[in-house]
Parts: C-alpha cells; sequence; structure tokens
C-alpha cells in the first residue's frame, strides 16, 4: 500500500540511475502510441511519480541524516535528475503530444486532466521549447548549475551553523535562561561545568531572548548573520544565471519568469501589494519600537541595536502582558501537543491517526496512519527534535502523491520535519508557543498534501498549486494554536496533567499580535528585496547596496554593517522561493480572510470545516487557488483581512 522508506544511500542511488534508463525507454514506447492522454499522459505520469519517490528518499536523507556519504551520493545523482528532467521538458516530440491533446481532444478531458495539460504546456514554454538547439542546450547547462549552486548554498549554511559553538564558564551569563536550556547547554570539561550555545535554532534563539550579558548576544548574533561568507560567490553565479534564464526564454527578468507560474499578475501586482501593507503597518511598528525603546532605556541601554531585539521584546511582553512564554513549556509536552493536534483535526476533518511501528532513518522519527471513515487514506511521517546531523528549519516534504488510475489507488505521504528542544535523560521535549504553531503550520501543509481526492498527481495534493497560494493551508491552521478550544484538548503540564488555564489562554491571544507591525516589516525587507533582486541583473556590492536601500525605507532599527543575512537566505538561494518571498504575505492574507469567515461561525462549525477540506484540501492543484478560495467562501479574497487580523487587532 505504502512504499517502504530505504535508507540505503547506495540501493537509492543505483534504484535512480536504472529508474532514468528505464524511463528514457519508456518515453520512445509511448511516443510509438499516438498522442491521446490515456495513451500517452497516464503513463507519462505513473513513471515520473516512480523516480520522483526514489529521488524524495536520497534528498530527504541528506536532509534529515546529513553526512559525508550522503552529501556524495545526493551530489552525483542530482546532476543525472536535473539532466534527466531537461530532456524531457526540451523533448519537442512529447511537446507536440501534449499540444496535439490541447487542440484535439481537450473538451473530452475531465477538469484535473486539463489542468494537467495546460500546466504542461507552460512548464514546456519555461522550459525554453521551441528554441534552436544552442539555447536549448544552454538552459540544460543553467538548470544544472544552478541545481548544484543551491544545493552548495544550503551546504554551506549547514556546515557553517554546525561549526560554530559559544561556551560560557561564569554561572552569571546564563542566569534567567530557562532551566531546560541550561541543562542542554551544560557540558563538563576536565570537571568544570560549562555551557555551550550554537546557532542551532532552539540554542540560538533560547541566548538572544534571554541572556542577560548583551556582549555575548552581540557575539552570538554576529556569528549568526556572517555564516557561509563563502556564498558570497555563489548568490552571484545564481542570480547571473537566472538572470541569463529568464532573457533567453523571452523574459525582461528572473522576477517575470517566476511569476508566470503564479497568482499575481504582474511585477507590478506584487510590488504594489508589499508596498500596500507597508504603508499601513509602518505607523503601528513606530509606535512598537518606541515601546521597546523606553524599556530598554530604563534597562540603562541608550541605543537599541538588533542583537538586543529579541531579549527586550520579551521582557516587555511580559511586561505587557504579565506572560512568560517559560511558563507555557510544560503544557507543551511535544508527544501531548502531538496527540493534541491530531485530536483537533480529527473534530475539524473527520479522520483519526493510528501510530505504526516502523524503522525509519532515525530513533526520534515515527510514523502514523490517517484514517477516514475507517479506511486507510494516507500516512504521516513525524521527526520533529533538532541534532547536529539535520538541516534547520522546519518543513514538509511529500513523498508518494494520491492518484487513482482505473484501479490502481495510489495513497499519499508526507514528511513533517522541525528542530525542536531535544528531550533529555531528565526532561522531554518541551516546546515553546511558537513552536506549537511551526507544528500547526507544518501540519497544514501536510492535510493539504494528504487528504487529496485528485486522480492525476501531476496536480494532486500541493502539486501544481501555484506557489503564492501554497501556504495558505499552512497559514490558516497555524491561527487555531491560538484558540482556547483548541489549547484545551492538549495544552496540560507534563507533570501535573493540570490543563492550561482560561487565563494562560487569555495572555496568549493578548500577546498574539505583540509587535506584529514590527514583524510585518521585518518579512516585507525579506519580500522587497528577494523580489527586487530578481527585477534586474545584481552582482558584487550592487547586492547589498540594493539591502541597504531597502533597510533605510523599511527598517526602524539599522542592523549593524556586518549583517550579511544573504548569504544564508536559503528560502531564495536554495530553496523554492526565489522572487517568490512574497508568496508568504499574498497566502496569508487568504489565510486571514477564510480564518475570520470561520471563527464568525464557530471554530468547530462542522459545516465549514469539512467544506474547507472538500474546496481546497482536497483538490489540490487541480484548479486555481483564487479559484478553489472562491468556492469555499463565494467571494474573492480581501487584502483587509489581514491588516484586521494582525496589525489592527
Amino acid at each position: 500500500m505504502f512504499k517502504k522508506f530505504n535508507s540505503n544511500l547506495e540501493v537509492l542511488e543505483k534504484n535512480i540511475k536504472n529508474l532514468i534508463i528505464e524511463n528514457e525507454k519508456r518515453v520512445e514506447e509511448l511516443l510509438k502510441r499516438g498522442a491521446t492522454y490515456k495513451n500517452f499522459v497516464t503513463p507519462y505520469q505513473e513513471m515520473e511519480e516512480k523516480l520522483e519517490d526514489e529521488f524524495t528518499q536520497l534528498s530527504h536523507l541528506n536532509s534529515v541524516k546529513n553526512s559525508e556519504a550522503t552529501q556524495n551520493i545526493y551530489n552525483r545523482t542530482l546532476p543525472l535528475i536535473v539532466n534527466y528532467n531537461s530532456k524531457l521538458s526540451q523533448d519537442e516530440r512529447i511537446f507536440k503530444v501534449f499540444k496535439n491533446i490541447k487542440e484535439r481532444e481537450f473538451e473530452t478531458l475531465n477538469s484535473e486532466q486539463k489542468r494537467v495539460v495546460e500546466n504542461k504546456l507552460i512548464d514546456f514554454r519555461l522550459s525554453g521549447i521551441g528554441l534552436d538547439e544552442n539555447r536549448k542546450k544552454r538552459i540544460e547547462e543553467i538548470n544544472l548549475k544552478l541545481s548544484q549552486l543551491s544545493t552548495d548554498f544550503s551546504q554551506n549554511v549547514l556546515n557553517a551553523t554546525n561549526s560554530y559553538q559559544l561556551i560560557i564558564e561564569d554561572k552569571k551569563d546564563i542566569e534567567g535562561l530557562p532551566q531546560n536550556d541550561i541543562e542542554i547547554a551544560k557540558f563538563y570539561d576536565n570537571g568544570v561545568e560549562k555551557y555551550r550555545f550554537t546557532l542551532q535554532l532552539p540554542s540560538y534563539i533560547s541566548y538572544m531572548t534571554y541572556g542577560r550579558n548583551r556582549n555575548l548576544r552581540e557575539k552570538l548574533y554576529k556569528a549568526y548573520v556572517t555564516r557561509a561568507s563563502e556564498n558570497e560567490k555563489i548568490i552571484d553565479e545564481i542570480l547571473a544565471l537566472r538572470d541569463e534564464e529568464a532573457k533567453i526564454l523571452g523574459f525582461k527578468n528572473y522576477a517575470e519568469l517566476s511569476i508566470e507560474t503564479k497568482m499575481a499578475n504582474s511585477t507590478d501586482e506584487v510590488i504594489n501589494f508589499l508596498e500596500e501593507l507597508l504603508k499601513k503597518s509602518k505607523d503601528k511598528a513606530k509606535k512598537e519600537l518606541k515601546e521597546l525603546e523606553k524599556l530598554a532605556k530604563r534597562e540603562g541601554v541608550e541605543r537599541l541595536e538588533s542583537y538586543d531585539i529579541s531579549y527586550f521584546s520579551e521582557k516587555l511582553r511580559r511586561e505587557k502582558y504579565d506572560i512568560d512564554e517559560e511558563e507555557y513549556r510544560p503544557y507543551f509536552e511535544k508527544n501531548s501537543v502531538i496527540e493534541g493536534l491530531f485530536q483537533f483535526l480529527n473534530r475539524l476533518f473527520d479522520v483519526k491517526f493510528k501510530k505504526i511501528e516502523l524503522e525509519l532513518w532515525d530513533r526520534d522519527a515515527v510514523a502514523y496512519d490517517i484514517y477516514e471513515k475507517d479506511k486507510i487514506i494516507a500516512r504521516l511521517y513525524l521527526d520533529l527534535e533538532s541534532r547536529e546531523d539535520k538541516k534547520g528549519g522546519a518543513w514538509m516534504q511529500n513523498w508518494e502523491t494520491h492518484s487513482k488510475i482505473e484501479s490502481r489507488e495510489v495513497l499519499p505521504s508526507a514528511f513533517v520535519v522541525c528542530n525542536f528542544p531535544k528531550s533529555t535523560e531528565n526532561t522531554p521535549s518541551l516546546l515553546r508557543h511558537n513552536d506549537v504553531v511551526t507544528l500547526f503550520h507544518e501540519m497544514g501543509h501536510t492535510i493539504h498534501h494528504l487528504f487529496s481526492k485528485v486522480n492525476e498527481p501531476f496536480v494532486s495534493g500541493i502539486a501544481g498549486v501555484e506557489w503564492d497560494g501554497v501556504e495558505f493551508p499552512s497559514q490558516f491552521l497555524e491561527n487555531f494554536a491560538y484558540e482556547g478550544e483548541v489549547l484545551k484538548i492538549f495544552a496540560k503540564h507534563y507533570q501535573t496533567e493540570e490543563v492550561i488555564s482560561d487565563e494562560m489562554i487569555k495572555k496568549l491571544k493578548r500577546a498574539k499580535n505583540f509587535q506584529s507591525a514590527m514583524m510585518m516589516l521585518r518579512q516585507l525587507e525579506f519580500a522587497l528585496f528577494d523580489f527586487k533582486l530578481h527585477l534586474k541583473k545584481y552582482q558584487g556590492k550592487e547586492i547589498q547596496e540594493l539591502l541597504d536601500e531597502i533597510r533605510r525605507e523599511i527598517d526602524l532599527i539599522t542592523p549593524p554593517k556586518y549583517n550579511k543575512f544573504q548569504n544564508s537566505f536559503s528560502h531564495i538561494f536554495a530553496g523554492g522561493y526565489s522572487a517568490g518571498y512574497y508568496s508568504y504575505k499574498w497566502a496569508e492574507v487568504l489565510s486571514a480572510d477564510a480564518f475570520l469567515y470561520l471563527l464568525e461561525n464557530g471554530i468547530f462549525n462542522k459545516t465549514i470545516s469539512l467544506k474547507y477540506k472538500k474546496s481546497i484540501l482536497e483538490k489540490g492543484g487541480s484548479q486555481s487557488m483564487k479559484r478553489l478560495f472562491k468556492d469555499f467562501i463565494g467571494r474573492d479574497y480581501r487584502i483587509d483581512a489581514l491588516l484586521k487580523l494582525t496589525i489592527e487587532n
């Protein structure tokens, strides 16, 4: 029913190589059958999914069990995949099959099949179909090089993250830190108790939020924002290649190319959208900063710096809302949160999660089968605690994709990976509330993939979803992590089993939009930098000059000159968000609008939640997200919903 996860690197490499050879032969056979959807597109999708499933396992291992061996095999295999994909995407014969289907058979296809054909024709155009052989070859070379550079970029960030440690010997310098974090940081050197802080996010966030020693905060901050300086050259190469590719394909710049497959209609529309949010957020952000500066001055800091923000923000949050994040962590024991999340999803969507015993890539990884009316519909894999061989951050990775061709049904599966505080012999993994929000966010992506009822794999689950719509289900679900009716399902003290109090929930909700305007500005800085960076070919010092220009327009506190965060901006240089980071805010408009609609009718209103499941989650990429949203609510989405839920609330 589901594939068995394969952790054998050599076998995966061999399988991938064999499948590439088999698929190339299969294409030749299919081309002889005739240009019909049933004869060509259906088996073509099946063969592509088989190869993707194998490569996903290797890619996953390189992210969660990173080693020299995974790097070597991944780096050997990636060029094969890129070359294979380039060949298919530039094969005039395959293009003609899809073109003929569009011209001769299109009206007889169902809506899912039509979407597959339309999407593939766009993909062909963006791959350089119709170009002369020299330009085709150059596109192929560019894609291969970009894949290698993205991998190198990501690996450099991981290496830099793992190579740094801040050793603290004076106990005064750890006063105020959560006891659990102190225990994790503690080690003994020749019998002397010391404390190790790293650039792994749980460790880094802990000291930046609670560390009283300002000099040490700056030292840790500087190490974080200067990671992977060698990526400067890689960024230049990536940007030059993206610009070249866009112009070969007939676009003015890479940003134009990027939005070709998104909901946004033009580069001007994206810029105007971001600038409108900036205009409506900046005054509120200035007020928020004044509050922070006032507190800092009382503490003897006359001028706030970037490495002070988290520390004084936590102090102000405690003072303003009488809320201590550490007070909440005993209520968010990892396993309790997981089980509670499952119960919550059951109440919303009538699904059940059942843990199963499987041998996986790490002893911390677990698996669950998902049931709908006593029938298995999907499988979920969780790997949530941080470790040194795992890449930082949190993500959902789809593996198998739902499809149904004649009587053969493939059930979907996905991985959810996070970097939550590590459990110890004495203490389980206790999450911050932000971690809970992160888990809800990633689970929103996951159920978007796993609940799919689409039969065509190329538009099933998250496949085929516009990039500026793909964050909608994740951001929608994370809003529930603040609601009392949801929190009371799982927020129980891990020692006493006391349920979180109404007063604690009220404090969380009151503090939900604390510094929301400042956070909005931070995200807009990232989004505008990313998008404007791809409007023309920037190189060398021009990149920093652009970032400085955007910071002068947006930032209320100018970061130190040594801040080179772009060198670790993996979202746009090693992920799928190039000229698309704005998608977070674009999709957040949809999620805010949908969530407010649900709130008006009650969180556990089954009619609405099941309509959301049917209209959005089950439809995957089979239609434009713009249309699916309208099917769900009955109107277009409104930008003011985001402001109402965050800035104005």
